[in-house]
């Protein structure tokens, strides 16, 4: 996974300063509104929205949009829309699965969009199942090196449930089974280390490498996808050497 990793997280860091970065502030709106309303509007009460939250305040989004998101999500303010989790599955170029999550109040615009951006850009559909099970859903918390050992993060998240630490350059990755995702973030909270993001996300079983060339019509692609409102999130089963990364940017 660590090349997948590398490049989202790269791209994630771009999106905080360049000129999309509205677009994912809506994102991440829409996850908080979602999650007030699945578990209440009370962030201590309710992980999945403490956790959206939080990667909301780490992407810049201002206080005022974040309270705005929750209140409509809980019911305290009116406005809130019924999104829905739609999951679309296929194939990007070179044979690479691909998992397109969409939260959306629409279902007949998200599936034109999702079915416009593969067609567009060299991919393809793929009937219910037949990619899903190429992936695991697994807990994901992207931690700062800054001066942390991976030492010290294993020893902070072990005992919590973490399966592994990925090294990903600039940052760390710890893996863990869905259900210990709270439990990781809290063991690093609680051991005084900071942490940019914890998600529930998917982790593919097998990769496809990409050279430089397949690299780029496979990051074309999840641009495209990603680049539509309806799409909340992109997983794929590619992997990229640091050589290549470096040769596509």
């Amino acid at each position: 996974m660590s090349g997948h990793s590398k490049w989202a997280t790269t791209k994630h860091k771009k999106a905080v300063i360049d000129a999309r970065r509205g677009k994912m502030f809506a994102k991440l709106i829409k996850n908080i509104e979602v999650a007030a309303r699945t578990g209440g509007g009370d962030p201590d009460g309710n992980p999945t929205l403490y956790d959206a939250i939080q990667k909301a305040k780490k992407s810049s989004v201002p206080n005022d949009n974040i309270d705005r998101a929750v209140k409509r999500g809980s019911g305290a303010d009116a406005g809130g829309a019924d999104y829905q989790t739609i999951t679309y599955e296929g194939y990007a170029p070179n044979g690479v699965a691909v998992l397109i999550e969409c939260l959306t109040d629409n279902r007949n615009r998200a599936a034109t969009e999702v079915r416009t951006a593969m067609s567009r850009n060299g991919g393809t559909m793929a009937d219910p199942g037949s990619v899903s099970y190429l992936f695991t859903r697994k807990g994901v918390v992207i931690v700062p090196k800054g001066d942390l050992s991976e030492d010290d993060l294993l020893l902070a998240v072990l005992d919590a449930g973490a399966e592994e630490v990925n090294d990903l350059g600039e940052s760390f990755e710890v893996v863990s089974e869905a259900t210990d995702l709270v439990a990781v973030r809290t063991a690093l909270q609680e051991a005084g280390i900071d942490y940019d993001s914890a998600d529930p996300t998917f982790v593919p079983s097998m990769q496809v490498q990409l050279d430089a060339e397949g690299a780029k019509k496979v990051f074309r692609l999840i641009d495209a996808l990603e680049d539509s409102d309806e799409v909340q999130n992109v997983y794929a089963n590619f992997d990229v050497s640091d050589e290549v990364m470096a040769e596509v940017g």
